[in-house]
């Protein structure tokens, strides 16, 4: 099931990570959270707004469609 929550209530501030596609500039970042069940997915540059939670298989298959 995917939910939009606040991306506090998914994960404290240090669990969240950039993407190392990532332009290093502040623009066009994600940051993903590893949760025990789920995958939090996140904008960096609006921490404290939605984010989004997906199970681990469907990011593994986004991660792998965008990546091919």
């Amino acid at each position: 099931m995917n939910t939009h929550i606040p991306a506090a209530a998914l994960a404290h501030e240090g669990a969240w990570f950039k993407s190392s596609y990532s332009d290093g500039t502040g623009n066009n970042c994600v940051e993903v959270a590893n949760l025990a069940t789920q995958v939090g997915v996140r904008d960096s540059k609006v921490k404290d707004g939605p984010a989004l939670r997906v199970r681990p298989a469907a990011w593994s298959a986004f991660v792998e469609f965008i990546t091919s």
